[in-house]
């Protein structure tokens, strides 16, 4: 496996330009913000933005989770790409990762003044002056009228810190995709979570369900009914993981709640 790195310092436009120069090498596979990404799919990792505190989507966005590293490296495993892209803020990052993920060493840097004007870059830093951050993925247009971006904020553990405290960082998936537009309605989403329902014999399958979007953000709410003499607690936690699974897996976008209520049991 050739592995390149694409280098520049926070807010040069790395993202942005992580899938043109993919393409021009014949890259086959990114890393980028804790992500594995292949042919515009996240094939494995989690978005920071995913997690609870702030050391969390530290760890996660450089992997040191041990769990979300060994999904990375199986997945990697898997795919064996010939070439992959790493994208890090400096040379030190792009080696933490590639021991981490137990990758050879880095045979090809790519610094983004290389490829990057410098009108190119000024653009790039001031998009993340106003706290944005591309994230290499194809957009999807949920419904007409909605935000071009999802965002949430990170702390950026490579970046100088100003007053005491690392400056908060914002990751954004941009409107642009290699292979068009994808818009996702609502009823999508509710039949994903209908097929996750079908898989639970402890559950009544006429349920109702309501799919709100904000964004890239979902809220989910049903009323069902379980069989009766069940822990309620245990199998409706099952059934919130796997509903978030599928729908991350899928589509990509980010579950915030997942309401369940109990309106009845059946025999």
């Amino acid at each position: 496996m050739d592995v390149y790195a694409l280098i520049g310092a926070s807010g040069t436009g790395k993202s942005h330009n992580a899938i043109a120069v993919a393409n021009d090498y014949d890259i086959e596979a990114i890393i980028d913000d804790g992500l594995l990404i292949k042919n515009g799919k996240k094939l494995a990792g989690s978005s920071a933005k995913a997690e609870a505190t702030k050391m969390a989507a530290v760890k996660r966005a450089i992997f040191n989770d041990p769990k979300h590293a060994s999904e990375v490296r199986e997945r990697l495993k898997s795919i064996a790409p010939k070439r992959i892209l790493i994208l890090g803020t400096s040379e030190k990052m792009i080696d933490r990762i590639t021991l981490t993920l137990e990758l050879p060493p880095v045979k090809y840097k790519i610094f983004i003044q290389e490829i990057a004007t410098p009108e190119q870059i000024a653009l790039a830093q001031q998009m993340r002056k106003d706290g944005k951050h591309v994230i290499p993925l194809p957009s999807i247009e949920v419904k007409k009228d909605l935000p071009n971006f999802w965002i949430d904020p990170i702390v950026n553990f490579f970046a100088k810190k100003k007053g005491g405290k690392n400056e908060e960082k914002s990751i954004v998936r941009p409107r642009f995709s290699q292979l068009g537009t994808l818009t996702i309605a609502e009823s999508a989403i509710e039949q994903m979570v209908r097929y996750v329902l079908w898989q639970y014999d402890e559950l009544d399958h006429n349920a109702k369900i309501q799919v709100e979007m904000n964004g890239y953000d979902v809220k989910i709410h049903c009323d069902m009914r379980i069989r009766y003499g069940l822990s309620i607690q245990a199998i409706i936690t099952d059934f919130q993981r796997d509903v978030l699974n599928i729908i991350d897996e899928l589509a990509s976008l980010n579950v915030v709640k997942i309401d369940i209520r109990i309106t009845g049991v059946v025999l």
